[in-house]
């Protein structure tokens, strides 16, 4: 009995969607800071359309390409001597690092927004912070009392996802980010992500049980460099 022919998934990526991938990684915090101001320049119904496009290689309207070369053909052409400048005086004037807002599901769940699809929402500017590239805030209660719900953290990309044990990272892993303590593991492809509240329990086990990742795994490593939290009045 012959098998039936499988059917061909191999996803084709338009050249124009390379184009913008590569024009994208260029200009985006040159010409536009994250995915929510571009989505509203070529005129996406919601920031998640770039994300698609960037990780997933979903195919771009070649109308769309258009536009967002037209609207940023002095960078793309290399005629930026003014944009420069302005962009100089603007980020003298916006000392700092980006604050993205970004909040928790409903369900409770440590999962966060993609800071791509976001726009700042202020800038964080204090000694000890100057080598941080952004600050997120805390939502949940798995890092009390190292992290209280609602405070605010300034955090460094480590690139080479070189974890130092025992230091608390803000990472993104498949769909979840969070922030845990990195302790190290069994193997040496493998950390244990701990939660400091080691005190909240359903029924006789943990709340927030500590669990294996795979460093290859980790889509994003942040150290938490420093901490800024809520004033109680």
């Amino acid at each position: 009995m012959n098998e039936a022919p499988k059917s061909n998934k191999i996803k084709i990526i338009r050249p124009e969607t390379l184009e913008f991938i590569i024009l994208y990684n260029q200009l985006k915090g040159k010409a536009f800071t994250g995915n929510a101001q571009l989505a509203e320049v070529l005129g996406f119904n919601s920031p998640s359309s770039i994300t698609e496009i960037i990780k997933s290689r979903q195919n771009i309207d070649p109308e769309k390409l258009r536009i967002f070369k037209e609207k940023y053909s002095d960078l793309i052409d290399g005629k930026n001597t003014s944009i420069n400048q302005e962009n100089t005086t603007t980020n003298k004037a916006e000392a700092g690092i980006p604050m993205y807002e970004i909040s928790a599901t409903a369900s409770g769940v440590e999962v966060y927004n993609d800071i791509n699809d976001s726009m700042p929402v202020g800038r964080m500017n204090f000694p000890g912070i100057e080598d941080c590239d952004f600050a997120l805030p805390v939502w949940g209660h798995s890092m009390y009392p190292y992290l209280e719900n609602g405070c605010w953290v300034a955090l460094k990309v480590i690139h080479d996802k070189k974890i130092l044990p025992g230091e608390v990272y803000y990472i993104e892993w498949g769909e979840y980010r969070m922030y845990k303590r990195l302790l190290a593991g069994d193997n040496a492809d493998e950390v244990v992500a701990h939660s400091d509240n080691t005190t909240e329990m359903i029924g006789s086990r943990l709340k927030y049980a500590p669990f294996i990742i795979k460093i290859v795994d980790i889509k994003k490593l942040c150290l938490v460099k420093d901490i800024h939290k809520k004033h109680n009045h």
